[in-house]
């Protein structure tokens, strides 16, 4: 089998197979607006489309008929998985993860599924928290991934031979690029826009996104993700100098501050710091204070400036430099996007 990743099809071929997995964990949302963008492409009146369809989409899962899914909503499975045995592209789409932990091995019959159709050659995405399931069947061990940040820490304690990337939007590994993932939430809209573009054209996926008017998440999903800094680390020295500086950040020198206020020595207390939160304390009090600012620029008119100052920060153009290497964008853009639009304020 060829190594290469796959072309957008010639024109007349027959339409790629896209097995879209139900599952009771799945959530509604993602199932039904996967099924409806990706059958978008070539219908008449849509996307530019001529009628000849590049995918055939399915509804697949262990049975026929009604399904209830996480949402409570029900969902018609088109196709039992007993009856297929090759598909082009199998989809899981986001499922909600309940509690503290995914509870593996509930599943077998669609894990050893999935694994026989990406023995034969099918392409295997996940959308959102869809990678749990997939990295059951042990293909993603060893290889890049990405799911939703709010599950980062489970799935991470799940699935520890898996190289998880919270912060990108979209992950495609494999020998044949045929492991493909989304990050959170709508990141779905990227994986069914790369998968139009990758298997019917560049054409076709920028018709789909006008016509759904969808967007790429091309500033990735640092903006997105809120620090909130380590606090089970048991080390009660550390906590408290996390507690002072929740509230003292914006302090000149916050980090020496911190040190005459513990019990420790400097050398010491860096140390155990960095081991008990991850992050050097200067790199600590920066995320506190870059969380801060961009609080204020959601809620607030202030200047950058002046935010700049509020937060720490007397030398403005470092802040703008250090706000967009933490979060990939520039304040001012990072305002313009998060924002409430003036037609929305009460």
């Amino acid at each position: 089998m060829s190594n290469a990743p796959a072309r957008p099809s010639p024109p007349g071929a027959a339409p790629r197979h896209v097995s879209l997995i139900a599952l009771p964990d799945a959530v509604v949302s993602t199932l039904a607006g996967l099924y409806d963008v990706m059958s978008a492409p070539g219908r008449p009146g849509l996307a530019g489309g001529d009628g000849r369809a590049p995918f055939q989409v399915e509804i697949v899962g262990e049975a026929t008929g009604p399904l209830q899914l996480a949402s409570g909503v029900p969902m018609t499975v088109q196709r039992s998985i007993d009856t297929i045995e090759q598909t082009d592209i199998v989809i899981v789409p986001s499922v909600l993860v309940r509690g503290e932990a995914w509870h593996k091995g509930r599943y077998p019959r669609l894990v050893a599924w999935i694994e026989r159709m990406h023995a034969r050659g099918a392409t295997l995405c996940s959308a959102c928290s869809g990678i749990f399931l997939l990295a059951e069947t042990g293909l993603f061990d060893g290889r890049d991934a990405t799911v939703h940040f709010g599950y980062a820490s489970i799935f991470g304690a799940c699935f520890p031979s898996v190289a998880i990337h919270p912060e990108r939007v979209l992950v495609v590994s494999g020998l044949r690029e045929e492991l493909v993932c989304s990050g959170a939430s709508t990141t779905w809209h990227d994986l069914v826009l790369y998968l139009i573009a990758r298997y019917a054209g560049a054409t076709q996926a920028q018709d789909v996104a006008r016509a759904f008017a969808l967007q790429w998440h091309q500033d990735g999903l640092a903006p997105y993700i809120s620090f909130e800094g380590r606090h089970d680390h048991g080390d009660a020295e550390i906590a408290s100098a996390q507690q002072w500086l929740a509230t003292h950040f914006s302090v000149a020198n916050p980090v020496e501050e911190m040190i005459q206020r513990s019990r420790l020595a400097e050398r010491t207390f860096k140390r155990r710091f960095s081991a008990a939160t991850g992050l050097a304390p200067i790199a600590y009090v920066q995320r506190l204070r870059i969380e801060d600012a961009k609080r204020r620029l959601e809620r607030t008119d202030a200047p950058i400036d002046e935010i700049s100052w509020r937060v720490g920060y007397e030398d403005a153009a470092f802040f703008r430099r250090l706000f967009k290497r933490t979060t990939g964008m520039a304040p001012g853009a990072y305002r313009k996007r998060f924002c409430i639009p003036e037609f929305a304020r009460p």
